[in-house]
């Protein structure tokens, strides 16, 4: 195709632009579905009884069935062509949350959202891909322009309206809403999008094998990291459990290496530039859903506010987000990918920093400035990476790597939300045995910490077990301050990781100039003596 057909060519047509519509409300539904249950899982755990410490999985499920299904795009979407695989993944997206929404339990919900985000996972990938193969000239700029927007915009917007709609109605429309648009989706997807003719038997070149070995070690990981604070890190159950996680994710390891079209080709990691941005993909991944599911813990269980009161505080971080977003694009046109990205890190670093000295009585105006900062950093953590990790990549190798990176970012969260809730549900029950006895010696520092009232604890002699009047407020108090104390361990530990992205990015930028220094060559001379991959790049 010449440059000319490529900028000028014809004027999409009317139904073409439906049939990508129909795509992008099918990955709308998919990102919106991993915030918009945020506010409201507290709502969730309390009407299915689900333990606190397994609330998270009702978000860590939906993450690692995308992580499953993302390498899987380009294979199905050749086998299947884009307008059935569209059409599957809309239909299957849908029965999933009509599943969600009628689940009464905890597995039942677990399940479905699996299926979700196995379908959720399909989704996405699909919709900036047709944004170059629908529109091969004119509206393709466009065309990626609205994906784009509207995967911020589903984030941005996820946590108000779970929040309205659980206290306006109730937490299964959480999931009812997206039975009718999805519907329309799919039929307008199977009228509308391109008929070709797909090509089945390249399901038969499926890794198999690979795909067995990821799910089995994610697994293992996952369910390691939750039990650990409950059985000890050092049980038979948990070093099983992690055991059996490195050696089926070595088997993966060495499987994908070893064969030539294996499920996520891991040799892309050999680039370092890429390396380098899908590093900061998965620190992001562990901020990013890290904080969507620590406020509203501190939220419930510490200020005790419900599911709209909570998607109100926090709408902030997104609309600071969205108001971003033009101004790094903006920006990277003008300014070194790294030097943004280094930016984003550190102002998202001192955002996270910003909530670890919360108190009980930390809420909206307190959480305000730190929520600002995050919204204001998450763009440039986004999007200058993504320069960082793809743009030297030669145009074949763009799209595998597009996935893993993709991939990175969602296998950050979950594994970050299991690091969280260990955490939290480990160490508050040992905060709270240090500050009950620290009460029982009648420390005085301790007492204002927990917010008892002072005329009581002073007349209280220490080393005497509490009075029975107030021995069940006391434990409320102490399990509520030993909340908010894990929490901000859990917010300390997330700044810290995040700043690990920051020296990343710094070491690249130093050594970067010590290699032009000593490479100083004739170009000539480099490009016989390069190997064709590198010379390609270069």
């Amino acid at each position: 195709m010449s440059m000319r057909t490529a900028t000028f060519g014809p004027e999409p047509s009317l139904a073409t632009w439906a049939g990508f519509a129909a795509m992008c409300t099918g990955m709308f539904m998919a990102v919106l579905d991993i915030q918009v249950v945020a506010s409201s899982l507290p709502t969730i755990q309390e009407e299915l009884g689900i333990r606190p410490d397994q609330m998270s999985w009702v978000q860590t499920s939906y993450l690692i069935a995308e992580i499953v299904a993302i390498p899987l795009t380009g294979l199905l979407t050749r086998a299947l062509t884009m307008r059935r695989l569209s059409v599957i993944t809309i239909a299957a997206f849908t029965v999933a949350s009509i599943g969600c929404a009628l689940s009464g339990s905890f597995e039942t919900l677990i399940m479905w959202r699996v299926i979700q985000g196995l379908a959720g996972g399909l989704l996405i990938p699909q919709v900036f891909a047709a944004g170059f193969a629908l529109f091969p000239g004119r509206g393709q700029s466009t065309a990626t322009a609205v994906a784009g927007v509207l995967a911020v915009l589903a984030p941005t917007l996820g946590p108000i309206i779970g929040g309205w709609i659980t206290g306006t109605y109730s937490w299964p429309w959480l999931f009812l809403i997206n039975v009718l648009p999805g519907i329309a989706a799919a039929i307008t997807a199977y009228l509308l999008l391109p008929r070709e003719r797909g090509e089945v038997v390249l399901l038969r070149g499926l890794d198999v094998w690979g795909l067995l070995a990821m799910v089995t070690a994610l697994a293992c990981l996952e369910i390691g990291l939750k039990q650990a604070p409950h059985s000890g890190w050092v049980s038979f159950d948990v070093l099983s459990l992690f055991t059996a996680a490195i050696w089926f994710g070595w088997l993966f390891v060495q499987h994908s290496l070893s064969i030539e079209a294996p499920l996520v080709d891991l040799r892309t990691f050999a680039d370092r530039r890429f390396a380098l941005g899908a590093l900061l993909s998965f620190l992001l991944g562990m901020s990013l859903y890290g904080m969507v599911y620590l406020m509203p813990v501190f939220l419930a269980f510490v200020r005790g506010h419900d599911a709209w009161d909570i998607g109100q505080v926090m709408i902030v971080t997104g609309v600071a987000q969205l108001l971003m977003a033009p101004l790094v694009v903006s920006a990277e046109r003008k300014v070194d990918a790294r030097l943004l990205t280094v930016a984003g890190f550190t102002l998202l670093a001192v955002g996270l920093a910003m909530s670890m000295s919360q108190s009980r009585a930390t809420d909206y105006d307190e959480m305000f400035v730190p929520q600002l900062v995050r919204g204001a950093a998450i763009m440039l953590c986004l999007l200058p990476p993504i320069r960082v990790a793809l743009a030297h990549l030669p145009p074949d190798e763009v799209a595998n790597a597009s996935g893993l990176f993709n991939l990175m970012r969602n296998l950050g969260g979950a594994i970050g939300l299991a690091l969280i809730d260990t955490v939290i549900y480990g160490r508050a029950p040992m905060i709270g045995e240090q500050l009950r006895q620290a009460l029982e010696r009648g420390d005085v520092a301790a007492a204002k910490a927990v917010g008892l009232p002072m005329e009581r604890f002073l007349a209280h002699v220490p080393g005497t077990p509490l009075d029975p009047s107030v021995a069940g407020y006391v434990r409320a108090a102490v399990e509520r301050q030993a909340m908010v104390q894990a929490i901000n361990e859990a917010w300390a530990i997330m700044a810290t990781l995040t700043l690990i992205g920051v020296l990343l990015v710094l070491a690249s930028l130093l050594r970067a100039p010590r290699r032009a220094a000593l490479d100083r060559r004739p170009m000539a001379r480099r490009l016989v003596q390069e190997p064709p991959r590198q010379r390609l790049r270069r």
